[in-house]
């Protein structure tokens, strides 16, 4: 028997999710766009038809819109997608041209660019740390107390007591190192580095998979080495280093996500592993029910989701801001308006289709198809019968 958290449980969790991740990316670029004296004239939570808002003394909208999928800063000027000059912007008298955004120099609109994915790993960073002065960092090191026979470690000849130093190429300091790789790699053939008795050594492999269900019913495959930890080891760790150790442990999560691209561009995961907002929503109403360490884990996974995607060179995105603000540096004036325009078209028309792609999938996930197609069959057996 499955569990299921409730609709309005998974509305308000994914609330309590998405909306201050969302208005902190926001604020980054609010803020540092204000620091440069550029003018805001919306800031707005979510997309669409306006619900609430109110307009402050200097003259910017803050609202809270109909589709609370995302959010935005629309900065002084700022009158097509691509933010280019345009004839309006040429009309507009010289002192309030000056705070526009348009009117700043290429590395200024790049630091406002930049601020909002910056915002979400420095949450992530912050958060990470508060838990690591809290409760210690996690060091327990990759040395092999148990092989599970049958398993690719045991096929690999690995044995009680040995380190494993990498794994495909990849350098494991901790056993969570280990977890987090196999993980991800499936029936992977990989080669494994380990040391035995003062000597390095290595054996090929191929990692195994483990298909497993949780108690909300969902099924998911990880890889499967075979090997079990030794006892945990916790590290105090000071309050001045925790942001070190928080910082290494985003960038931990950063290659996680990396590696997990790579492989769905490859071909070697499947497009039917990736979510979008229905799944968003229903892992935060499942982790709520788990207690607020697991709800904050995730917030912190989103979050760091969130800086990394966004730092994607697509057109639409933050990234593919900075991509042409990169090589407007390079050649001392921007990309044509026409180029942008026809660039930022795509980027919009990419994202629709893979917002739809992660959509289907999620609500596959849901059991809706599943659902939908017994109701079929069962209206089709109706007709005939």
């Amino acid at each position: 028997m499955t569990e299921s958290p409730g609709f309005l449980l998974t509305i308000v969790a994914f609330a309590l999710v998405i909306g201050p991740l969302v208005f902190v990316h926001e604020m980054g670029h609010y803020l540092v766009g204000r620091w440069f004296g550029i003018g805001a004239d919306v800031f707005s939570i979510g997309f669409g038809r306006e619900i609430a808002g109110w307009t402050d003394r200097r003259g910017t909208r803050w609202k809270l819109s109909a589709l609370p999928l995302g959010g935005y800063v629309k900065f002084a000027g700022d009158m097509n997608p691509a933010s280019q000059p345009s004839a309006d912007w040429l009309a507009l008298p010289a002192a309030q041209r000056q705070r526009t955004f348009q009117a700043k120099p290429v590395w200024q609109r790049a630091l406002v660019v930049l601020a909002g994915p910056a915002v979400n790993f420095i949450v992530a960073i912050l958060v990470i740390a508060g838990g690591v002065i809290a409760y210690g960092d996690v060091r327990t090191p990759p040395v092999v107390a148990a092989v599970n026979p049958g398993t690719a470690a045991a096929r690999a000849g690995l044995l009680a007591g040995d380190r494993i130093v990498a794994i495909g190429g990849r350098s494991m300091g901790t056993f969570d190192d280990i977890f987090h790789y196999v993980m991800i790699h499936p029936r992977d053939a990989v080669r494994i580095d380990y040391v035995r008795d003062g000597t390095v050594r290595s054996a090929q492999a191929r990692l195994g998979m483990l298909a497993e269900e949780d108690r909300f019913g969902n099924r998911f495959e990880r890889g499967l080495l075979g090997v079990g930890p030794p006892p945990p080891v916790v590290v105090r760790v000071s309050p001045w280093r925790a942001p070190l150790v928080a910082a290494g442990r985003t960038w931990d999560y950063v290659r996680l996500t990396i590696d997990t691209l790579a492989q769905l561009v490859s071909g070697r995961r499947s497009i039917k592993d990736m979510s979008g907002p229905v799944g968003m929503a229903r892992a935060a109403g499942e982790q709520i029910t788990l207690g607020w360490t697991a709800f904050v884990s995730l917030i912190v996974l989103i979050s760091i989701n969130l800086g990394f995607i966004n730092l994607l060179p697509i057109p639409m995105l933050d990234g593919g801001y900075l991509f042409f603000y990169a090589i407007e540096a390079v050649r001392r004036r921007p990309v044509t308006p026409a180029v942008q325009e026809w660039a930022f078209r795509g980027g919009l028309a990419a994202l629709l289709a893979l917002m739809f792609v992660v959509t289907a999938n999620d609500l596959g996930k849901a059991g809706l198809w599943r659902g939908l197609g017994q109701g079929v069959g069962h209206g089709l057996a109706g007709l005939i019968g």
